[in-house]
């Protein structure tokens, strides 16, 4: 085929691909034409010449011994016998490989149909493993789009550039309703590619992972990684807890990432339905960190038995490490990995505060090592 260098140029332009990928897509275009038209028993190879931009089918025919038996198969198109050969050329041996060249053009109608249909396929492969390898890079990361349908399940979708978007239900934050029209941001949860329906992606709102990445646009410090997300939990719509770390000893995490009057947490918090995030500052010190993370109790000491983490606090304060309906100590478990255990003591009585001013003191003494 002439010129079909410029064919493929104008392909990878207007697709965004690239033309290596395309030329790949062309070639295995004409062979499996050729197959189809000629015969799919037979050996078939496209060659592009680049100085002068044209495609060559070439049908390779290898030599055999008279009495092979591969010469009355199938597949005896994909051989010649050594007597041919040598009429063709008298150096010809066994096992060498006769090229011909085929042209499409001469099977008609029924070529160049089947030639279109091939390439569109290819190509339309192509595109499609471009935009997944695209939006597969992009897990884990937000975008943004309009609502275009919410169906019956309430699952809502959205169109992201070339791609449809799908929230769930179940990925959308309690109380949230979508209309046609609205604008919505979410992260990218998963690729999924199909064969009829093509390509989609599904978004989450309720995902830790959401969090992070709105606090990344939110706050610079953490955009420029000065500080670090090290850990994050959330019960979408109530509270969440994330644990940040300051790789500058002049940076505070907690600060940078509230902002001043906590305009930078608020912003993100507004955007989750009005969440409530507590900010942590992450230690490697387990009794430390969940000492930190049962905030705002006031913890007496922490004890590492395993997987289980002993927590000991006075008992005006077991209520406000549980929380409502519970959140407080879940969202301790989730974020430090332990299982949380409770253990009240008496504010006052027989002796046994003098017990609660050395586990304070224990405490006091490891956050100061930290610090």
């Amino acid at each position: 085929m002439e010129k079909i260098l410029d064919i493929i140029d104008s392909i990878a332009h207007e697709k965004g691909l690239k033309q290596e990928d395309v030329q790949g897509a062309i070639k295995t275009a004409f062979v499996q034409t050729a197959k189809r038209v000629i015969d799919d028993e037979l050996a078939f190879s496209a060659v592009i010449d680049e100085s002068n931009k044209t495609l060559t089918l070439i049908q390779t025919i290898t030599v055999v011994a008279d009495d092979d038996a591969k010469l009355s198969g199938e597949e005896k198109g994909a051989y010649m016998s050594l007597s041919e050969a040598l009429e063709n050329d008298p150096d010809a041996e066994i096992e060498d490989a006769f090229q011909v060249e085929h042209n499409l053009e001469d099977y008609g109608r029924t070529g160049a149909q089947q030639l279109h249909r091939e390439i569109e396929y290819h190509v339309q492969r192509l595109v499609e493993n471009s935009i997944y390898d695209k939006y597969k890079s992009k897990i884990g990361t937000i975008v943004s789009g309009r609502v275009t349908r919410v169906d019956h399940e309430q699952s809502t979708y959205i169109e992201v550039d070339e791609v449809k978007a799908i929230l769930p239900m179940k990925s959308r934050i309690k109380g949230e309703i979508f209309k046609v029209g609205d604008i919505l941001k979410a992260v990218v949860r998963r690729v999924n590619i199909d064969k009829l329906a093509g390509i989609s992606i599904e978004i989450s709102r309720t995902s830790p992972k959401f969090l992070e990445e709105l606090l990344r646009l939110e706050v610079p410090e953490i955009a420029d990684e000065i500080v670090t997300i090290e850990r994050s939990a959330r019960i979408p719509g109530d509270r969440a807890k994330i644990a940040l770390m300051s790789s500058h000893p002049q940076v505070d995490p907690i600060g940078a990432t509230v902002g001043v009057r906590g305009v930078r947490i608020n912003a993100v918090s507004e955007e989750l339905l009005n969440e409530n995030i507590d900010c942590i500052e992450f230690t490697n010190i387990p009794e430390l960190f969940i000492a930190r993370v049962m905030s705002p109790a006031i913890i007496s000491s922490v004890s590492i038995e395993g997987e289980k983490a002993i927590v000991i606090l006075p008992s005006d304060q077991k209520s406000k490490a549980i929380g409502k309906s519970g959140i407080n100590i879940r969202l301790a478990s989730m974020l430090s990995g332990f299982e949380i255990e409770l253990k009240d003591i008496p504010s006052s009585g027989d002796g046994s505060s003098s017990e609660t001013e050395e586990k304070k003191d224990d405490l006091s003494s490891l956050e100061a090592l930290f610090n």
